[in-house]
């Protein structure tokens, strides 16, 4: 199964995919990773469109989203996990990434960025914080 986690900056979507990547024994592909699989960005690109569409019917593959345009890459009928946080929540987990001081321009793009995803259709919506065991619990259940 192909398993989208989808969100932006710092709302626990890595460590979501994380502790999925143990229960699933699934492999995980963040961003722009899937670059590694060919020499130039097309081919990488159809060959990362290839694999999740594989994986539909195989292997648990998890792919952690965060700029709208790798939706594209995503075949139908894939789960889609949607990861929101409020907006001060998020510049305060940003905040200790930079050392605890948010730079204006960092805090300018997360105010600009904050929804961008909110209105994508997905099968499952988690408002972090959220309890990912619980979480991780429920989505192997689902997909099983």
């Amino acid at each position: 199964m192909t398993i989208a986690i989808i969100g932006g900056n710092c709302v626990g979507k890595s460590s979501l995919a994380d502790a999925l990547k143990v229960k699933l024994n699934a492999t995980v592909y963040s961003g722009r990773d899937y670059l590694r699989l060919a020499k130039n960005e097309q081919e990488a690109r159809q060959r990362f469109k290839a694999l999740l569409s594989e994986a539909m019917q195989g292997d648990h593959v998890i792919y952690v989203i965060s700029e709208p345009s790798q939706l594209a890459l995503l075949p139908d009928g894939a789960f889609r996990i949607l990861v929101t946080a409020e907006l001060e929540l998020i510049k305060e987990r940003f905040a200790r990434r930079t050392g605890g001081k948010l730079p204006a321009p960092v805090e300018a793009m997360l105010e600009r960025n904050h929804g961008c995803f909110d209105s994508e259709p997905c099968d499952l919506h988690l408002i972090s914080p959220f309890d990912t065991d619980a979480v991780c619990a429920e989505i192997v259940k689902t997909l099983r």
